[in-house]
């Protein structure tokens, strides 16, 4: 089901900083046009540690409602305190969705054993297909090699979100893991190479922006077309940078603003982007057609 590109879909809010329900409606149907593979909500991207647990399961409820069976959901549901992350776990099965990407603790940096158990109940408590989410820069710990093909024996994880950064540390996964584990990039800009290496996917940021030229990116790769993804990559590759130009989801929702998609409105502390970032951002935009003016919208 999470194969090929999976979007780590943006939570609009409205200018007074509630939950935009008709502005997420907007965007799950765009990506569902877009022949987007699956949905992600309530990761990194979607701000999903300032939303409140209410707000957080209704986010789900709409992707479930606007997808209806057309493409897989996977919902985030990570976190530092294990018995949190299992009550909603279930919580979210209670909503139909098809599978959980969860992050790994945060703050309180498990050791590896820690992991291991951590995951390891998150799995005994459900029969939901669950994919890990290993991002050392946000989270403070690294989930090795040798874990994952540890964790890899549980039948209900199904797979990895591998966002370290690091192509050699790709490898070494790919070399451990099953073949039907998934391995799946979390950088956009790092999709062609570990596709090439033989990972199944990317759960991408920038396809909040350009859904239908990651699929097609990641599906030529799927395909062994490495031609074809790598002139989709060099066309984008600038759109993935600039994403990143500060903290995620900061550009990715600015962009998105620029674009007429929504209304640019952060939660703190996450605040809008710096006037000459802005400025980047809508370049990179103008330069691939994304945009059709130069004036910009006001982030709140």
């Amino acid at each position: 089901m999470f194969t090929g590109c999976g979007t780590a879909l943006v939570t609009p809010f409205s200018r007074d900083r509630m939950l935009d329900e008709e502005a997420l409606r907007q965007l799950i149907r765009r990506q569902i046009e877009a022949g987007i593979n699956f949905l992600v909500p309530c990761g990194t991207t979607g701000e999903s540690p300032t939303l409140s647990r209410a707000e957080h399961l209704r986010v789900v409820e709409i992707t479930v409602e606007e997808t209806r069976g057309k493409v897989p959901v996977l919902a985030g549901a990570g976190g530092y305190n294990t018995a949190e992350v299992i009550e909603l776990v279930g919580d979210l099965a209670d909503r139909g969705v098809d599978g959980i990407l969860s992050v790994t603790p945060y703050y309180n940096k498990p050791t590896q054993d820690g992991l291991i158990q951590h995951y390891e109940a998150i799995a005994a408590s459900t029969t939901l297909p669950i994919i890990i989410y290993s991002v050392q820069g946000r989270t403070g710990v690294n989930v090795e090699p040798s874990t994952l093909a540890q964790l890899a024996e549980i039948d209900n994880i199904i797979g990895v979100k591998e966002a370290s950064g690091s192509i050699q540390q790709i490898a070494q996964v790919l070399q451990k893991v099953p073949d039907d584990f998934l391995v799946l990039s979390g950088d956009d800009a790092l999709t062609l190479p570990l596709m090439a290496l033989g990972g199944k996917g990317i759960i991408s940021v920038v396809s909040n922006e350009i859904p239908a030229e990651m699929t097609a990116l990641a599906q030529c790769c799927l395909r062994g077309d490495f031609l074809s993804a790598r002139a989709i990559h060099r066309r984008y590759h600038s759109l993935m940078e600039v994403n990143f130009v500060e903290s995620n989801p900061i550009p990715v929702k600015a962009a998105l603003g620029l674009m007429g998609l929504l209304d640019p409105v952060y939660r703190l502390p996450l605040t809008p982007p710096r006037p000459d970032s802005l400025q980047k951002i809508l370049r990179v935009l103008e330069d691939l057609e994304l945009v059709r003016t130069r004036s910009a919208p006001v982030a709140h």
